[in-house]
Order: C-alpha cells, then structure tokens, then sequence
C-alpha cells in the first residue's frame, strides 16, 4: 500500500481553489481535445449512412446511455428544436398563418404575447388582432353584440380604415377588459338593483295613466289614458311629439320604422305615420274596445273586449284587409303574440287558445289559471302568462304542459316579459319582479330562489314594461314612465374614445385577468 509522501501533501494542501479549478480545466481540456479526435472518425462513418440508418444509429447511442446523460442530451433537443415561428412566418411570407396562430390565444395570453419581443408586438397589432378577437366576440355572443350597440362602437367593427387610426390597436386592447367589467357590473346591478333611475312624468290634464309602451335607442311611444300618444326623447327625456286622434284610451301599440299601429278604447286601430304623425289608416271592426295587438311582416293581428280574435293582412300603411275572425273565447281577450307557427291568445274566460297561424285553426286550450288572463309573451316553444290569481305560469305550447307556477305578486299580474335568462313581471301591487327564468324552468329549483329582486318605484299599478339586457321601461297607472338602468355610465376617462391617452401604469394584463377569474 503506498502512501502520499509529504512533498506531495504539502503541494496539494498549498494549492488554492483557482489552481484546484485550472488543474480541472486542464484536464478536461486534455480529454476533449482526445474525445474530438475520436469523435471526427465516428462522425466520418457517420455521414456515409443513409438518413433512416443515422436516425437508427442514434436511437441505439441513446439508449446506451444513462438516464442522466439522456437528460442532457434531452435539454440539448429542446433548444435546438426551438422555433419563433411567430418572427419566422412573416418573413417567409405567411404572416397570416401568424395572426391566425395568434388568434387562438386568450386575452390574458395575448397580453403576454405583446411583451415577448418587437415582432410578436408588431404582428399583433399590423395584424388588429385584438380587433379581430372583439369581432369574434360580438359575432358569436349576443351580449357583446348589444354592448357594442349601447356604448356606440360597432360602426368600428368589419371596417379596414376607421377614425381610430394608428390607435385603433390599443383602442380594442383597453376595449376588451372594459366591455367585461360592463357584463360583470350589470349582472350585479340585476341582483342588487339598478345604477340609475330615471323619471317621465307625462303630466295629463284630466285622465292619468300610461297603458302601452315601446322603446328604442332614440326614443319611447307611449299610449296614454287621455287618449294621445306621446313620443319622448331618449337623451332629453322630453316630450318631442303629441299624436291625437283617439277619443278613448290609447290601450296598446307598436311601431317599426315607418307606422305605429294603435288601439283604443274608442274600438278603432289607428295607423300614424311615425315621421309625420299623419293618421293614415284607421280601422273599424272591433264592437268593444281593443285590448292588444301585434303585427309583425304583413300579418297584424288585434284582439278585443268584443271575444273575438281578428286577423289581417297589411297590404299597405293605408290597406288592411281582414283574413278571418277567431271565436271561442267566452270573456274578454285581453292579450295576443304570435310568430310563423302559432297565434297564442289569454282572455278573462281563465284560458289560452293556440291557434295555428298557417290555417288559423284552433290547436289546444290551455287551462291552469283560477281567475282571468291579463298578459302573455310567446316565443319558440315558452308561453310565459300572468293572471288576476296573482301567479305566473310557464307553458310548453308544443304539448300544453304547466310547466311552473311563479307566485310572489299581491295582485293581478298585468305586464309580463322574458328573454333568454330572465322573467320580469309588474302587476297592480305596483311592484317589478324579476325572475331568474333558467332556475324557473329546472323542477330541481326551489321556489324560494326564482325572484332575484323585486323593484318598487311605482305609486301605482303597473301597466306595461319593456326590458332588454341593459334597462325595464315600464309605465303606471300613477302617470310615469320610469327606466330601471342596469349599466353604468362610463366616466369619460374610462372610455376608449378616439382621444383617450394610454395610462402606462394600467394594466389591461391585469385587467383582463381581473375580469376572468372575478
């Protein structure tokens, strides 16, 4: 056994790390320098193979190795296989494969793809990729499709030259996050009560009351018990233009963008030129008064106090021809809806009749209500109708079925609308339910979870509403208009106006994240 000598140890001790680490060096430089020439001969024989036998030759080196030596060799591929396609497509030529990889990305993604270099950056934006990705959205989601007309910048959607210019690509990257923060607060709203409040008071002389309405953007038309329609500016909330003709109360109505089509206690219907306020039909043909109608294409049809169901067709502004007259209701019919299908009418006889609107044929009878039908809305296959027996049911028109009984007013139930998630509901209790309509309709719900909120602002009875995703515009018999607003207004800072400045310390990253996981 031989052992260091003392010359050796004291040598080995004195040395420093850095002379440890050079020694080291050196040796490593030694092996390589013989590993190299070993490795020119294999690489030699390497290169005389055929592609299959080379891939085939290092499969068998691979799996010689140690499982630490393959992680190595592993790290090695990653980078090597590496590829910024992102930079690489436009230089080649395919910059829209780019923008469409890019386009698959969430916004969170797509915020974090901006900061991974130059040209990622300059792809997302020469490509309007958040523009796109907002296109998307409104395309397929009825929501954002609305918010785009409410906040008035749709007309930059589907346009290759807008007034935005050089901004438009922060434009829709500080649009996006606010366009969440729009649904999350107004989801709120719904559940805890609207933003804003507004009043109309309509200030009759003698007989007070609002009985129908309808709204647009610009404006409302309202139908009012001392026999006059009144047209009131959206913005303003003033009276723009007093229609009279009427010498009953003005008990229903509805317009598009030429004609509003009324009825009257008076039992005519009268037809006004929407721009003019010129009477240019008024027809004669109910005995009592008429109570509702609905006109949609060149098919009007009215109902009345008379019982009878009366169907036209709408020629012109100034022809309306009767088709046929419906009789078998035994009271009042107080309300009619209708589409390609069916014609749904609800009277004061307890019932509803489907009628098929091809053959105008009775098709069932819908029995489920205690006292009189007051108000109904049709659509696919849902009947939604309120009663004086205080309740609301919902049918399946297909077959007939009750599907749920909604209880909660006090009094008759006189105004009844629905969309796609909500039932909202005014009665002579003076009170607006709103109704969670997907919970109505799973039997699993209980009861006790279908009214999201009750809304009470009217000092008395509750004539008609209207709603969409943003706002109730209902009308009383205590002669007001009021408009339940569930979005809010935008400070003007926050909007993404043509002439908004970038806030370097916003983050729409943290925005967007913000509004996904909230």
């Amino acid at each position: 056994m031989s052992v260091a000598s003392p010359t050796s140890m004291e040598r080995c001790d004195s040395g420093t790390s850095e002379d440890v680490v050079a020694r080291h060096a050196c040796a490593d430089n030694v092996e390589m320098n013989g590993l190299d020439e070993r490795a020119s001969a294999a690489l030699s024989i390497f290169d005389t193979l055929q592609p299959l036998e080379q891939t085939e030759l290092v499969k068998r080196v691979l799996s010689r190795m140690t499982h630490f030596q393959q992680g190595h060799i592993s790290n090695f591929l990653l980078q090597i296989l590496q590829r910024d396609f992102i930079s690489c497509l436009p230089e080649s030529g395919h910059f829209d494969i780019a923008v469409k990889i890019l386009l698959y990305l969430d916004p969170t993604s797509l915020c974090r793809a901006e900061l991974v270099c130059r040209n990622w950056y300059n792809v997302i934006q020469s490509g309007r990729v958040w523009k796109r990705l907002v296109e998307r959205k409104v395309h397929a989601d009825k929501s954002w499709d609305n918010i785009s007309k409410k906040r008035r910048w749709r007309s930059y959607l589907h346009q290759s030259n807008t007034p935005l210019g050089h901004l438009e690509g922060e434009y829709f990257r500080r649009l996006y996050p606010l366009v969440l923060e729009d649904l999350r607060s107004m989801e709120t709203n719904w559940l805890n009560g609207p933003s804003e409040l507004k009043r109309i008071r309509c200030q009759s002389e003698n007989n007070k009351g609002v009985y129908c309405l309808q709204y647009d953007d610009d404006k409302i038309v309202s139908g009012l018990r001392d026999h006059t329609i009144k047209i009131w500016d959206r913005k303003s909330l003033e009276c723009t233009s007093v229609f009279t003709g009427h010498t009953g109360s003005v008990l229903c109505l509805q317009y598009d963008e030429n004609i509003i089509v009324t009825g009257s206690s008076d039992t005519t219907i009268h037809v006004w030129s929407i721009a003019t306020g010129e009477v240019l039909n008024i027809v004669k043909h109910h005995t009592e008064a008429v109570l509702h109608l609905r006109f949609q294409g060149d098919m009007l049809v009215t109902c009345s106090k008379d019982r009878k169901i009366a169907v036209w067709k709408i020629n012109s502004p100034r022809d309306f021809e009767l088709r046929e007259v419906l009789s078998g209701h035994r009271a009042a019919v107080n309300v009619v809806d209708f589409d390609d299908k069916f014609i749904v009418s609800a009277s004061g006889d307890r019932t509803l009749k489907v009628w098929r609107t091809s053959d105008l044929q009775l098709v069932r009878t819908l029995t489920g209500h205690h006292r009189g039908i007051a108000c109904l809305q049709y659509r696919d296959r849902l009947v939604v109708s309120g009663s004086s027996d205080f309740t609301i049911k919902l049918w399946d028109v297909e077959c007939g079925a009750c599907l749920r009984t909604l209880e909660g007013h006090n009094e008759l139930v006189r105004c009844i609308r629905f969309d796609e998630s909500r039932i909202v509901s005014g009665a002579y209790d003076g009170l607006i339910k709103v109704w969670d309509l997907k919970a109505a309709l799973d039997p699993r719900s209980p009861n006790k979870d279908l009214c999201i909120k009750t809304l009470e602002e009217h000092g008395g009875r509750v004539f008609r509403l209207q709603f969409d995703q943003f706002q109730i515009i209902s009308s009383s018999h205590d002669d007001t208009i009021v408009i339940w607003d569930f979005i809010s207004a935008r400070d003007e800072k926050n909007d993404p106006s043509p002439h908004w400045q970038i806030d370097d310390e916003v983050s729409v990253d943290g925005a967007v994240q913000a509004s996904l996981t909230e």
